[in-house]
């Protein structure tokens, strides 16, 4: 047979009625809630367009919310050409941390998340400054400076897989961010990874939130020979 191949595109504007749960909803979007007593919101909100909106709880304890694809990993990453998002945040405070991007299974600690690409808050060092991050469970380069915020403006948040594994790209609202050459060249053969937003607070009374207005990406594919 000939061979085909392409990209196909993938973009959720979360222009619809939802909540998040534990079981796969529409565009197999799950939630991973880890509250002892409290009850964070994952739900669609009114936005142009729409929005999903993680919030945390007011209850004083660590919580940890995840929105992910119940570790179904749907993205090959030898194929992945790009990924990005549309957010903003609110009540970032010295015990918040954020992550999102793509990873590999879902930890509650960041750092022990096997594989990632991602953009990172780390209420701790800074509650608006943004750093950007990869593992490919050889190399884990943390916390690199990206000179950027996110607070209550929406930016598109993209990394760029387009050049190879060898030189992933970060763009924030179109400009590149981060002086750091990043890869992922360590990965096993056949890696996957899912989309991945996780917003976590270790204590207090805190309601830090991402509110997400778009997730998109864009993969290759070929098949026949």
């Amino acid at each position: 047979m000939s061979v085909a191949a392409g990209t196909i595109e993938f973009v959720d504007h979360f222009c619809r009625a939802q909540a998040l749960s534990t079981t796969p909803g529409m565009n197999g979007w799950t939630v991973k809630d880890t509250s002892p007593s409290g009850t964070p919101t994952y739900l669609c909100v009114t936005e142009d367009g729409g929005a999903m909106a993680l919030t945390l709880a007011a209850t004083s304890e660590a919580e940890i919310v995840t929105m992910y694809q119940n570790d179904v990993l749907p993205l090959d990453l030898a194929q992945l050409q790009r990924i990005g998002f549309i957010v903003k945040v609110a009540g970032v405070d010295s015990a918040t941390q954020i992550a999102f991007g793509v990873a590999s299974a879902q930890n509650d600690t960041l750092d022990s998340v096997a594989v990632n690409a991602w953009f990172r808050i780390d209420g701790s060092a800074d509650t608006g400054k943004v750093v950007i991050e990869t593992d490919d469970g050889v190399t884990d380069n943390d916390d690199n400076v990206t000179g950027q915020t996110l607070g209550s403006a929406y930016k598109k948040c993209e990394i760029d897989f387009g050049k190879g594994l060898g030189d992933i790209r970060f763009f924030i609202d179109g400009q590149p961010v981060g002086a750091e050459t990043f890869s992922l060249l360590g990965i096993t053969a056949g890696q996957n990874v899912q989309p991945f937003v996780q917003v976590q607070k270790a204590s207090g009374t805190g309601v830090a939130a991402i509110t997400i207005a778009q997730v998109f990406w864009q993969t290759r594919y070929s098949y026949g020979s």
